[in-house]
């Protein structure tokens, strides 16, 4: 019997992963993260990983299956919350998902299963793992999970071969409902239980309040720049000189200065605002609704378009440093001077879209078909085959 230890969270996924596992034979331990109690931060009145430890431990009962606590909250302030703040304090948004996935589920998370003896960790999440054989050598592949409306590979976009070879993910063939059926059949407590919305196991936390308790208001003025500004009619169809030329050129954002718009409001930090971002700008008076397409935390200026059409949010590529570029398909990584075509995203739950990966020696652009909204700088972009395997992804710069 393979011993393999489920991260239960309190949610419907988990459970059902470890009823799967425990049907098939393995020997299941049930774990629940405890990542929070930093009282100089307060998440939120009520206590969510209060309720959800109980609820996993009510599954772990229920199921017949060891159950036990394990505190992480100071790894994960030390990886996740620092790195969330510092990035924000710079003006980048930060995917703390993705990085929760990394750093601490498949890392301490998975140490801790693996000093317990267990051959396995397994999750709740809607993806799935394959392998294959080529050179001699055993490849894991991740691939989307079947339910197309909650597959979660992108969250899972920057582990590595050696994690996914102690993964499994037993719901991932599954659609939701049939998961919530299971639960549902198995009398399982978290059966009717709403999805989390919140940061990475730590809850329902509304992200503007947690920030302003660490990022301290500094009030800034909010610039409207309009759709016709010269800098967005800047020559299209100029000659490049070389390749890297013509990636630089594309990838390049805009740069603002208050003089290219007016100024239409006032806003209390522009580290709290992120590209493309519609609500909490208290704003009025404009035909179109107003759009965050830059933030300037040096100066703490808000820079703005009208409508989801203005120029100022659509770009056609970006950049990813070499530090910053992750394959997990170690074996269909590109070199210097190489191109691959690849099917991307740069956010969770947006459909893939048709893009080039070219590699240089001074990193990696993603050139797409068509323009993108929103390309946010900290957020990370993934690229999938065309079978929907999850090849890499990185950091957008």
């Amino acid at each position: 019997m393979k011993k393999v230890v489920v991260g239960l969270s309190g949610g419907v996924d988990s459970s059902v992963s470890a009823y799967l596992l425990k049907e098939q034979g393995y020997e299941v331990i049930g774990l629940f993260m405890k990542n929070w109690h930093d009282d100089s931060v307060t998440i939120s009145d009520e206590c969510p990983w209060l309720d959800d430890s109980n609820d996993a431990m009510m599954v772990a009962e229920k199921l017949g299956i060891p159950f036990q606590t394990v505190d992480l909250s100071e790894e994960y302030k030390e990886r996740i919350v620092d790195y969330m703040f510092n990035e924000y304090e710079k003006g980048r948004t930060p995917n703390p998902d993705v990085l929760c996935n990394r750093e601490i589920k498949f890392d301490v998370f998975l140490k801790i299963a693996l000093s317990l003896g267990a051959d396995y960790v397994a999750t709740g999440h809607y993806c799935r793992k394959a392998t294959i054989e080529k050179d001699g050598e055993t490849y894991y592949q991740l691939l989307a999970g079947k339910d197309k409306n909650k597959d979660q590979s992108y969250f899972l976009c920057q582990l590595t071969q050696e994690q996914l070879s102690k993964t499994l993910f037993p719901i991932g063939e599954l659609e939701k409902v049939e998961v919530r059926k299971i639960a549902a059949e198995q009398e399982l407590v978290t059966a009717g239980k709403k999805d989390s919305q919140g940061l990475c196991f730590i809850g329902k936390v509304r992200l503007p309040d947690f920030l302003q308790q660490k990022l301290k208001p500094k009030e800034g003025v909010i610039v409207e720049v309009p759709a016709n500004t010269e800098i967005f009619s800047e020559e299209t169809e100029r000659a490049f000189d070389s390749k890297i030329e013509e990636l630089e050129h594309l990838s390049k954002k805009y740069k603002y200065h208050q003089t290219d718009g007016k100024v239409v409001g006032q806003h209390q930090g522009a580290h709290y605002f992120t590209k493309g971002q519609r609500k909490g700008l208290a704003v009025g008076g404009t035909p179109e609704p107003l759009f965050v397409i830059d933030t300037d935390v040096e100066e703490n200026v808000i820079y703005t378009g009208q409508g989801k059409d203005h120029p100022g949010i659509y770009r056609k590529a970006l950049f990813i440093n070499p530090e910053e570029v992750h394959w997990i398909r170690r074996d269909l990584a590109i070199k210097a001077d190489e191109e691959l075509k690849v099917l991307a995203r740069i956010r969770y739950r947006q459909p893939l879209q048709e893009a080039t990966l070219y590699q240089t020696e001074n990193g990696m652009y993603v050139v797409f078909e068509e323009e993108q909204a929103s390309i946010t700088e900290g957020q990370f972009v993934a690229w999938y085959n065309q079978e929907e395997e999850l090849l890499g992804s990185g950091v957008i710069s």
